[in-house]
C-alpha cells in the first residue's frame, strides 16, 4: 500500500529441516553428558543443601553464619563466573580439573545454596510440636529428622526442588563455555561446520524441550504420590 516491497521469508533460511535432521545424531551425542552433569550436580546439591539447611537453622552461630555466608555468596555470583574460576582459575594454584568434573562441582555447589533455602523453608513449615513430641518420646535429633520431619518436609519441597532441577538441566548449556561436550557444545560445532547457526541452535532448543517435559512429568508424579497421604 505504501509502495514498499516485502520479501517473502524463506523458511529454509531460518530453519533448514534437512540440515537439522542430518546433524541431529551428532547433537544428540551430547544428551548423555548433559543428563550426567545435571543429575550428578543435583545429587551433590541435595546432599550439601540438606546439611546447609540444618546449619542455617541451627542455634549455634559457628554453624549458622558460615552457612548464611555460603548461601549468600553462591546466590550472589553468576554460575558462569564460578565455572570459569573452577576450570580456568584453579590451574593457577596447581589444581587442574577436567571440564566435566568442574561442571559437576560448579553446578552442584551452586545449586546447593538454592536447595538449602528450599529445605530450610520446608523444614520450618513442619509444626514445632512435632519436634517436641519426638523429644518427649525419646527420639534422638537425627532420628526425629529422618523418621518424622523429613517425610513431611519432602512433600512441600518437591515442587520447588523440581524447578531447581529443570533450571539446572537448562543451565548445563553454560558448560559449553568450558568445553564440556554437551548438547550446546555439539550444536556450536555443527553450526561452525555447516555455517548455519540458526538451524543448529534451534535444533538444540528442540532437544532441551522434551527433556524438560520428561522431568516435569516425573515431578508431577512425585507430587501426586506424596499428596495421597494428605
Amino acid at each position: 500500500m505504501f509502495g514498499i516491497e516485502v520479501d517473502t521469508i524463506q523458511i529454509e533460511k531460518f530453519f533448514n529441516i534437512q540440515r537439522a535432521w542430518d546433524n541431529l545424531p551428532f547433537i544428540l551425542e551430547g544428551v548423555p553428558l548433559t543428563l550426567f552433569v545435571a543429575v550428578l550436580g543435583m545429587a551433590m546439591g541435595l546432599i550439601i543443601g540438606f546439611f546447609l539447611a540444618l546449619a542455617r537453622g541451627s542455634d549455634h552461630k559457628w554453624l549458622r553464619w558460615p552457612a548464611r555466608l555460603y548461601i549468600s555468596f553462591m546466590r550472589g555470583t553468576p554460575i558462569l563466573v564460578y565455572l570459569f574460576v573452577l576450570y580456568f582459575g584453579l590451574p593457577v594454584v596447581g589444581i587442574d580439573l577436567p571440564a566435566t568434573v568442574a561442571a559437576v562441582i560448579g553446578f552442584g555447589t551452586n545449586s546447593a545454596a538454592y536447595i538449602a533455602e528450599i529445605n530450610r523453608a520446608s523444614l520450618n513449615s513442619v509444626s514445632h510440636g512435632q519436634w517436641e513430641s519426638a523429644r518427649a518420646l525419646g527420639f534422638t535429633y537425627w532420628k526425629t529428622v529422618r523418621r518424622i520431619i523429613m517425610p513431611q518436609a519432602i512433600r512441600i519441597a518437591i515442587p520447588p526442588l523440581g524447578n531447581v532441577f529443570l533450571d539446572l538441566l537448562k543451565a548445563t548449556s553454560l558448560a559449553a563455555m568450558i568445553s564440556v561436550p554437551e548438547i550446546l557444545n555439539k550444536a556450536q560445532i555443527a553450526a561452525g561446520r555447516e555455517i548455519d547457526s540458526m538451524t543448529m541452535y534451534i535444533t538444540a532448543a528442540l532437544i532441551y524441550w522434551p527433556l524438560t517435559m520428561i522431568f516435569s512429568g516425573l515431578q508431577d508424579y512425585l507430587e501426586k504420590r506424596y499428596n495421597r497421604y494428605l
